[in-house]
């Protein structure tokens, strides 16, 4: 090996990148965007759950239980609930992601036998806060009941034998705690967007790589016209992408599917719209494959794996990065396939997220429309 070779060779591929502004651009972009959503956007930590209490008693010891709860940095009170089938909503919804029910014999219980026990409802479609927040409720409760123990020996003169307060767990749409049963869902998502974008992205960038592009200029065929005809191919593709995971995520690992069909197709449909648009608009931006396959991928993949809900919790994200994740399409598309799949959620169940894909899908449709220019600039 030649040492001054190799670095002739060095050089000249530095002069290379510094004249190519998006390939620099690419280089230093992508470290950058790595480091800031895995720095700030990824935290296992949980605090400030979601937290419904059903107080079915209202007494002094139910309040006391109550305001331990309030008091935890693992816990938020998001609302205080009248009847169980608020209690429901409130979990199926998403406004809680646990739910404490404090049984109306809760102080007559204590007062007789010196133990009584509360319901925790989890919503286990993320098996990971969902053990979590089991995990802390046992805590703040353990808390209470050791509390208790202490004022039951002061006023009988002997300790109880057993824990004077326990949990009694129910966990809801994941009954096993199955994290393959969140995970998939999310991997259905992601296969999407990585797939259709990246097919998408070469459509027209391979027009000009080949050097076929100044003949499909010279047709009369028009813009919307083109763009219809390159992503309608695609968007066969990507439904029968959608139905390979359905199955495979049914069959395959045993994922329970709730939810319709119908929901399932429709929604998906919007998600490829948004897709394969964004694909679209990248392939007539860059005019080299390798460019826009790599821009594709920084577009679809880290948002969709990080900002979505896929792999992160985003209620225990910093609330900057929060606010960001309402402009990731993939979180609108995670979120209906862990109902669709999870909780059996209908389409008037998810107005809020299809309305969302929705208006993404017609604003990227528009964009891409406009983007192809019939010259050879």
């Amino acid at each position: 090996m030649n040492p001054v070779r190799v670095g002739a060779i060095a050089r000249k591929e530095f002069l290379q990148v510094r004249r190519d502004p998006r390939s620099l651009l690419l280089a230093l972009l992508m470290p950058a965007m790595q480091m800031l959503l895995l720095g700030y956007g990824v935290n296992l930590d949980l605090d400030h759950i979601p937290l419904c209490v059903l107080d079915r008693e209202g007494s002094q010891n139910s309040q006391a239980l109550m305001k331990r709860f309030q008091a935890s940095h693992y816990f938020e009170i998001a609302r205080v609930l009248g009847n169980y089938g608020s209690l429901k909503a409130a979990v199926d919804d998403g406004t809680c992601k646990l739910a404490i029910v404090i049984p109306p014999d809760f102080s007559a219980m204590l007062a007789a036998a010196g133990t009584s026990s509360v319901q925790a409802i989890a919503d286990a479609t993320d098996q990971n806060t969902a053990t979590l927040a089991l995990g802390y409720a046992q805590s703040v409760v353990g808390a209470f009941a050791n509390d208790v123990q202490v004022e039951w020996a002061q006023a009988h003169g002997q300790a109880l034998p057993t824990q004077s307060v326990s949990v009694e767990y129910r966990v809801w749409f994941n009954e096993q705690l199955e994290s393959r049963n969140f995970i998939i869902p999310g991997v259905v998502a992601l296969i999407m967007a990585l797939v259709g974008a990246q097919l998408t992205s070469l459509t027209i960038a391979r027009e000009w790589e080949r050097g076929t592009m100044e003949l499909l200029i010279s047709t009369p065929v028009k813009p919307m016209e083109l763009m219809i005809g390159k992503l309608a191919p695609y968007f066969a593709i990507g439904l029968l992408d959608a139905v390979f995971c359905l199955v495979f995520a049914i069959a395959w690992f045993d994922v329970p599917f709730r939810g319709s069909y119908v929901t399932l197709f429709l929604t998906s449909s919007l998600f490829l719209v948004v897709i394969l648009g964004i694909g679209y608009l990248i392939s007539v931006a860059i005019r080299s494959q390798v460019g826009a396959s790599q821009i594709a991928l920084l577009l679809t993949m880290l948002p969709t794996t990080l900002l979505s809900g896929f792999a992160f919790p985003i209620d225990q994200m910093p609330t900057a990065i929060r606010a960001i994740t309402y402009l990731v399409y993939g979180r609108y598309f995670v979120t209906i396939l862990k109902s669709v799949f999870l909780k059996g959620s209908g389409l008037q169940d998810l107005l809020i997220p299809i309305l969302a894909l929705s208006v993404y899908a017609a604003a990227i449709a528009f964009l891409a429309a406009r983007a192809f220019r019939k010259t050879l600039d």
